[in-house]
């Protein structure tokens, strides 16, 4: 399996336009009202080959007068309806992996979820860019984000940190118990080449099970960086429901390391845990 090399894009030219075009897809239902949040930061970018999809899972007339509007006026936006085919959350994201181009870099947000800086979008690119001066064309980018509480008519106040534990290689790292933030991590070619969906059954953890899943190919090739990609809410259904959630990925470290889950799986909670502590002393 491949290293990885860890990048910055301090100190690397730009990328060549077009080159690792990013595609941002966007599950929305109702959202309307969270949105201007991801679309202004996105809008703000200064550089950067990027378009994005929202997937639409049976919205409200208003909502979808909203995405309308905003396709209209900015070309770099297209909506489409969810399929019948694929649904749930990770259903809308399946639906992105179809639409995906041969070069397209992909990345999943949520409606709660925003560009960390005018920037990133350039430096996630010049990332590739470096990466791929040390080695092959990485097959993931692992960036970093950061958790904001989200309260009306309070701006947001960060929380926690999220980023990728690396561990000598990637499935070490995994059976560790650390994650890629899937937020903060952009999927291209080669993975989709790899893996080109997330799996049934999964409701909350079908990107943990992905990412398991992808590192039982012992040619994938994962680069990290330090650039703080992306902004989330802190705490979206996933967060609130907590017995599926860890049913499901109890299931996914199962299918990934057999007898072995238990290891895993309580590394992954215990850091957790710690975190939430870091995060409570620091707010005191």
């Amino acid at each position: 399996m491949g290293a990885a090399s860890t990048s910055g894009p301090s100190g690397v030219s730009a990328a060549p336009a077009g080159r690792f075009p990013i595609h941002l897809i966007v599950p929305t239902r109702d959202s309307y009202r969270l949105l201007p949040r991801l679309v202004d930061s996105l809008q703000a970018q200064t550089e950067g080959s990027w378009q994005v999809t929202f997937i639409d899972g049976g919205s409200g007339a208003e909502h979808r007068a909203w995405l309308d509007s905003l396709c209209l006026g900015d070309h770099r936006f297209r909506w489409l309806e969810q399929s019948a085919q694929n649904p749930g959350i990770f259903g809308a994201m399946n639906q992105g992996f179809a639409l995906a181009g041969p070069n397209d870099w992909l990345l999943f947000w949520g409606s709660d979820d925003w560009a960390a800086g005018p920037q990133v979008l350039d430096q996630a690119a010049i990332s590739l860019v470096e990466c791929n001066r040390r080695g092959p064309i990485p097959d993931l980018l692992v960036c970093r984000g950061r958790y904001f509480r989200l309260e009306p008519n309070v701006p947001p106040r960060p929380t926690r940190t999220t980023s990728f534990q690396w561990r000598r290689s990637y499935r070490r790292s995994l059976l560790w118990g650390s994650t890629p933030p899937h937020q903060a991590t952009l999927v291209g070619p080669g993975a989709r080449a790899k893996l080109n969906h997330y799996a049934e059954g999964f409701r909350l953890s079908a990107d943990l099970d992905y990412f398991l899943q992808l590192s039982t190919h012992p040619d994938l090739e994962v680069c990290r960086s330090d650039l703080e990609l992306v902004h989330m809410g802190d705490g979206g259904v996933s967060g609130q429901q907590t017995r599926q959630r860890l049913a499901e990925v109890r299931r996914a470290y199962r299918r990934a390391f057999g007898a072995f889950w238990p290891v895993p799986f309580l590394l992954r909670y215990g850091q957790r845990i710690i975190s939430r502590f870091e995060t409570a002393s620091i707010e005191l």
